[in-house]
């Protein structure tokens, strides 16, 4: 190693220099080395989603309102007649601890019969929450229509509310949960490990140069030839048809290490919730930027008007509204260029803008050409 920095420096380098060279190496996320399998995925070999109708029941009267949510009693007495008990109408039915609800899960690939697979619960009438709910068997079928696990358990809700008076207080979601191996896979799906003598390899994106390492490193580890890039995001690779001998085969090469290209500088920003997540990539220019807070204030008082005892007028309840806007100081800002994420986050953050307004300020700034990345909205 020492010999090939000095060549390529064109003087002598002491081993400290190739320490600091090795450090930067080692140090610089765009020549981190990753896995091929945490690159491709093996074509043919993925989940299938499943979904169920199903009840919920044991609910501490937070359930469907069955006069407004009539399909809730129906299942409750289609559920009674196939457990020998006959209800003639839904009339007079109070079902507050029962939910119509939804139930969904992922199938993974080589999925066995008997094995456990997590399912996730959500209501689909106007019950007030699932917490304390047990799920009744519940039959979860494909988009072929057939049935491929039993789901049956306990709910996890992780959130708590409570009401009193008119007033409401929620914490976190009620009305989804969980259960870890709530489901018992009853039907397989066949899954083939490629076509006949090839199996084929595809990115989560599409990137000419990862395509190329790719290839270049099944080449290097098994013979020239053995795999060829079928396109930006296919690589074709010629496998044992043998099974076992397959399987070991796959093994080997999902484990074989690349470098891959720089990654796409990228801001993704979730306007529904005010989150922004930034990738280690993302870099401004220097820019001037302004920004004022403008808030809204109204306060209501309820006031009783009293008349004279004398009089013959009524008592009367009258609403007063005062409104009051405020805006902020708007100063100019200036953002100095950053080059790494610690200062992009710096600079942003000397904005004081909350999450709202930062997202028209990512936008101004991308259509101003001062922030170098992608914007998503998701």
């Amino acid at each position: 190693m020492r010999s090939i920095i000095a060549r390529m420096s064109g003087c002598r380098l002491g081993g400290s220099a190739v320490l600091f060279a090795l450090a930067l190496t080692v140090l610089n996320p765009a020549l981190a080395a990753e896995r091929i399998k945490d690159l491709a995925s093996l074509q043919g070999v993925r989940n299938n989603q499943l979904v169920g109708y199903g009840l919920v029941v044991g609910l501490d009267g937070s359930g469907d309102q069955t006069t407004q949510t009539p399909f809730t009693s129906q299942s409750i007495i289609n559920m009674l007649a196939q457990l020998g008990t006959t209800v003639t109408s839904a009339q007079g039915l109070q079902l507050k601890n029962v939910a119509a609800v939804m139930v969904t899960a992922n199938l993974p690939p080589f999925a066995r019969i008997g094995q456990q697979i997590d399912v996730t619960v959500s209501s689909m009438g106007n019950a007030k929450s699932l917490r304390g709910g047990t799920l009744v068997m519940t039959p979860l079928k494909g988009a072929d229509g057939q049935i491929y696990a039993q789901a049956q358990g306990n709910l996890l809700v992780g959130g708590a509310g409570a009401a009193s008076g008119g007033s409401k207080v929620v914490v976190n979601h009620l009305l989804a949960g969980r259960i870890a191996g709530g489901a018992t896979v009853e039907r397989e799906v066949p899954t083939a490990l490629g076509q006949g003598p090839f199996v084929h390899y595809e990115l989560g994106a599409t990137d000419f140069g990862n395509v190329q390492r790719v290839v270049e490193a099944i080449n290097r580890d098994t013979a020239p030839g053995v795999a060829q890039a079928v396109d930006g995001r296919v690589i074709r690779v010629i496998a044992p048809e043998e099974a076992s001998s397959r399987v070991a085969f796959l093994g080997r090469i999902e484990n074989l290490e690349i470098r891959p290209t720089k990654t796409v500088a990228k801001v993704i920003i979730n306007p529904r919730t005010g989150s922004v997540v930034m990738n280690q990539t993302v870099t401004i220019d220097s820019c001037a930027v302004a920004h004022g807070n403008l808030s809204v204030i109204i306060n209501t008082e309820q006031k009783v008007s009293q008349p004279n005892p004398l009089a013959a007028g009524e008592t009367v309840t009258t609403t007063q509204s005062e409104i009051d806007i405020k805006q902020g100081g708007g100063a100019l800002i200036h953002l100095k260029a950053g080059v790494s994420l610690a200062e992009v986050v710096k600079a942003i953050n000397a904005l004081g803008a909350g999450p709202q307004d930062l997202l028209s300020i990512l936008q101004s700034m991308k259509a101003a050409g001062a922030l170098r990345a992608d914007l998503e909205i998701i």
